[in-house]
């Protein structure tokens, strides 16, 4: 931990650690808030909140991005309406025109 990062916390120990993990899971989260004990309005925890806001933010949203766009390459079931090629090994719900 560096001195800025330890200055910051109030109370020393588990519960300081629990007071910064939960300021960033919280920024990570685009919720913003932090424990009363932790002074996060430093240029540090600016700075390290801002990086894990915008990790938060777009580890989710990538992924997302990607799922929707694998969707157009993936081969469709043929609709019942659509009428069969006589090339077409078909079900009885198959029409020809």
């Amino acid at each position: 931990m560096t001195p800025a990062a330890r200055a910051s916390v109030a109370n020393p120990g588990p519960h300081g650690f629990s007071e910064i993990l939960y300021a960033f899971s919280s920024g990570s989260g685009n919720n913003g808030s932090a424990f009363a004990g932790l002074s996060a309005d430093t240029p540090f925890y600016n700075t390290g909140l801002g990086i894990a806001m915008l990790v938060g933010r777009y580890w989710v949203l990538l992924p997302a991005i990607a799922i929707g766009g694998s969707l157009p390459a993936k081969k469709q079931p043929r609709s019942a309406l659509e009428p069969c090629r006589r090339t077409d090994r078909c079900l009885s719900a198959c029409w020809f025109p």
